[in-house]
């Protein structure tokens, strides 16, 4: 089945062409990197896919329905760069507020959260306020947010940012599982060292172009991502 089809996506910023042209297929069950330099229209892909930001030509469709439309953000999972809710919420609060809009009831809420927290090895933090936090504890604090609801596709916006390494062991294992479940990962990096092992499908942005998408191994051929993201954008 596939999640994500983008089909002539283009759009522009005055004479700034962001994307142009992008067509692009992930199939349910993929962990799929979108790679490129800064400027490479990364972010935009990323907003409208959230229906923050509409095309100017082509179309960009999640399960099948036009993204932005109620029935295409339902099953969508996000975590940005740097996670924000109120400061002066306490986490546990902040976590619930999120299961409700996920469309849980109190009792499923209550479990689901419990289940987050320790998920993440968060639950001490679960009486403290966001204000109090530091950015990694934020940042697990976002993570368990997407584990609340049936979320189908997780959508990850440089997810590493402001974790030390015990941080980025366990979203490793953490998205590990949550492929392992069916779920669908998009992840939005330019960390390639961090990615490389994660996803088993990647797509290189250069100026608005997808340069190239698919297959990990298929693609590398035994180079490193590193080296084969060099080759391609320079």
């Amino acid at each position: 089945m596939t999640i994500v089809q983008a089909q002539n996506l283009s759009h522009s910023y005055g004479k700034f062409q962001a994307l142009d042209g992008v067509n692009l297929e992930i199939a349910q069950g993929q962990c799929f990197a979108l790679l490129g330099p800064n400027g490479a229209g990364k972010t935009t892909f990323v907003k409208i896919m959230l229906g923050l930001q509409f095309p100017m030509s082509g179309s960009l469709s999640l399960f099948s329905k036009l993204a932005g439309t109620p029935s295409a953000r339902s099953h969508i999972g996000y975590l940005p760069e740097k996670f924000s809710f109120y400061p002066y919420y306490k986490v546990k609060d902040t976590l619930a507020f999120h299961a409700a809009v996920a469309g849980l009831s109190k009792q499923e809420s209550e479990v689901a959260v419990s289940e987050a927290l320790g998920r993440l090895k968060i639950a001490e933090l679960a009486q403290k306020k966001l204000s109090g936090l530091s950015k990694g504890q934020l940042q697990r604090v976002g993570l368990a947010s997407l584990l609340l609801g049936d979320k189908q596709l997780l959508i990850l916006d440089e997810p590493f940012s402001g974790l030390d390494p015990i941080g980025i062991k366990d979203l490793k294992d953490l998205l590990r599982e949550l492929k392992s479940l069916g779920k669908t990962l998009f992840i939005n990096s330019h960390i390639l060292s961090e990615v490389e092992p994660l996803c088993d499908h990647f797509g290189i942005l250069n100026k608005g172009k997808l340069l190239v998408a698919g297959e990990k191994n298929s693609l590398l051929k035994g180079k490193s991502l590193e080296d084969y993201f060099s080759e391609i954008v320079q």
